[in-house]
């Protein structure tokens, strides 16, 4: 039972983070280590300061209303 109810746990907080794009910076992360090595990985906030600016740059990224 406890092993049921702990794989159902982990797949309802890798949903959430999925769906609310939370994972990407681990993405992100894991893509630099990976093809990158010599890179600095950037903070966290660096890296969704950097997507917020090229969101609000290209209009093909997404709708913003404001």
């Amino acid at each position: 039972m406890t092993r049921s109810l702990l794989r159902v746990l982990r797949s309802v907080r890798w949903y959430v983070r999925e769906l609310t794009d939370e994972s990407a910076y681990d993405r992100y992360v894991a893509h630099v280590r990976g093809q990158h090595p010599e890179a600095p990985v950037p903070t966290r906030r660096a890296f969704e300061r950097m997507r917020t600016e090229r969101q609000e740059s290209d209009p093909r990224q997404g709708f913003r209303c404001c």
